[in-house]
């Protein structure tokens, strides 16, 4: 499923390209990605208490802009990034009309990474821990039908469900900028066998991801008719 991308990478109208990225990257690699960053990015780099989340974090944002400047046609240290209110990072300076859309999500040592062009689009990622109050947590943030579910279930299959839940209303959520205050207000439709359907907005495609054992993600893309493809960067 995961491929290595062409050279001579194209991002036609219909295509969804996710990206997976290994955040576990060797010193001179991250050396020459904080290269590319921009002062605000090592700023924030900094904050982190813990030297591996300030690795992940470098790798994550070297990595992104790495993949942004192929589709642009620049070096990664070119790609500028405005700021929605409530964080969300977007092109900003001269690709602002580029039509080139993008999100990126992170969980423990790998990250996904979702472009596409004039549709706006999110992901997220989110590795299968064991979550000791799964059912009361159903219950504060999904819907009466969602926490029905995930109460009918098995405790084995019960986490994974819930993950699921999770990673397709974050990505419907981050793609349309409004963030996790609204997380009981996007309804999924799910089962342990089948695969997840956004009901709360029909115009929307809702993709599930299998990046790797013991993950599961979403990407949530504007419109309908998609080409997706999933490369290994």
């Amino acid at each position: 499923m995961w491929l290595a991308a062409p050279t001579d990478l194209k991002l036609l109208p219909y295509d969804v390209h996710i990206w997976r990225i290994d955040l576990e990257r060797p010193e001179p690699e991250l050396q020459a990605l904080e290269a590319t960053l921009s002062s605000d990015e090592i700023a924030r780099a900094r904050r982190f208490y813990f030297q591996q989340h300030q690795q992940r974090f470098i790798a994550g944002r070297g990595i992104l802009r790495a993949i942004l400047g192929r589709y642009l046609g620049v070096e990664p240290q070119a790609v500028r990034f405005e700021y929605e209110p409530r964080g969300k990072p977007v092109l900003g300076d001269t690709y602002i009309h580029s039509g080139l859309s993008f999100n990126l999500s992170h969980s423990q040592d790998l990250a996904v990474c979702a472009v596409s062009i004039n549709r706006i689009i999110g992901v997220d990622i989110e590795y299968i821990r064991s979550v000791s109050d799964v059912e009361a947590l159903a219950k504060r943030f999904f819907s009466p039908r969602e926490y029905a579910v995930v109460r009918s279930l098995p405790p084995q299959q019960q986490q994974k469900v819930f993950f699921r839940y999770w990673t397709c209303k974050e990505a419907y959520l981050k793609a349309t900028g409004v963030g996790l205050v609204q997380l009981e207000q996007v309804e999924i439709s799910l089962t342990p066998e089948e695969p997840a359907k956004l009901t709360t907005d029909e115009q929307w495609s809702l993709i599930e991801l299998l990046p790797a054992d013991n993950y599961v993600g979403a990407v949530a893309v504007e419109g309908f008719e998609l080409d997706l493809k999933c490369w290994q960067y």
